[in-house]
């Protein structure tokens, strides 16, 4: 370590320490993260295809949920492959543009991915609370706008705070004691602290985060409302079977989100924030289709009719062979 702090002054980057552990536990960390990005690309590459193939999932839930998982894939590739890459190097030394692009890309799908989560509580109020005038809110032509709306949102968030912070000077060891370019410790290695980058990153990064949360908590406290008025148990079940995937989806990502950027940090705590960052960016993408499909009747039967044509796909190739 301390060899590798001497020559961090040469170094025309940042040295990203990831999970620092023996070469064994390097490459047994490797094999780990490889298969749970692997498993993490084909479960939401399913939930694509499963809507893409299926006529009858053609609608906003579905078109929404297929989104979201278009952009877990997205989200995971913006730190796992680069995690995987240091597990195997010696240096691990990130460049300085691949640090900020890593930055702009984590935080802008992290902001996307909230804003998808608030518009997929919208679509579920308006089943819920608004039934017999679902289809003619939720047209199409609004999903596709929602749709591109958390996109750019997504996307035009970060630019701005980036810049900025890409435009001051670094000093010190360079050293970031995590798997991925955060802003606190990137501030923590300017030359000189600037109280005003700091209060505008401070003021801009929680807003993606609260005001979807705030939305997705007013609609679904109007969903409450809606279900604890219908008469029937049955009913109530019916309706909370609608938006439970979405429910457990946002405890995830949320609770997970919340303890990271909504607890005070120290030094000491690196290693826990580590753990935190770890579940809400590699683990949630990995057990969302899962969610989404074992609770959802029409999703798991649109997976087991691809699976059926895969499987004679399969079998008529190895005949012709």
């Amino acid at each position: 370590m301390n060899s590798r702090k001497n020559n961090s002054s040469t170094i025309t980057g940042f040295i990203l320490l990831g999970f620092p552990c023996p070469r064994e536990g390097q490459i047994l960390l490797f094999v780990l993260f490889s298969i749970v990005y692997f498993l993490t690309l084909m479960g939401n590459a399913s939930i694509i295809c499963a809507v893409y193939c299926d006529q009858k999932l053609h609608i906003p839930m579905y078109l929404l949920l297929a989104n979201f998982s278009f952009l877990e894939i997205w989200y995971v590739t913006s730190t796992v492959p680069n995690m995987l890459a240091n597990f195997l190097s010696d240096t691990k030394v990130i460049s300085f543009s691949g640090c900020f692009l890593q930055f702009y890309f984590f935080f802008s799908l992290g902001s996307t991915e909230c804003f998808f989560l608030a518009v997929m509580a919208f679509d579920r109020y308006l089943a819920i609370c608004r039934p017999l005038h679902y289809p003619a809110l939720m047209t199409g032509r609004l999903c596709n706008i929602l749709v591109i709306s958390c996109w750019t949102l997504g996307f035009l968030w970060f630019p701005v705070p980036i810049i900025i912070i890409s435009q001051v000077s670094f000093c010190g060891s360079r050293i970031i004691d995590h798997f991925l370019c955060d802003p606190g410790p990137l501030l923590a290695l300017t030359c000189k602290k600037s109280p005003l980058i700091e209060l505008v990153f401070s003021i801009l990064s929680p807003l993606p985060l609260i005001i979807p949360f705030v939305f997705i908590m007013g609609s679904y406290t109007l969903v409450l409302a809606a279900v604890l008025k219908v008469p029937s148990a049955s009913g109530k079940r019916k309706a909370f079977s609608t938006c439970g995937s979405h429910l457990a989806v946002v405890a995830l990502f949320y609770g997970s989100v919340l303890v990271m950027y909504g607890s005070p940090t120290s030094e000491h705590e690196a290693g826990m924030q580590k753990i935190v960052t770890l579940f809400y960016s590699v683990l949630t993408p990995l057990l969302n289709p899962v969610i989404y499909s074992l609770r959802n009747k029409h999703m798991k039967i649109a997976l087991k009719e691809i699976l059926r044509k895969t499987k004679i796909w399969s079998t008529k190739k190895a005949l012709r062979n």
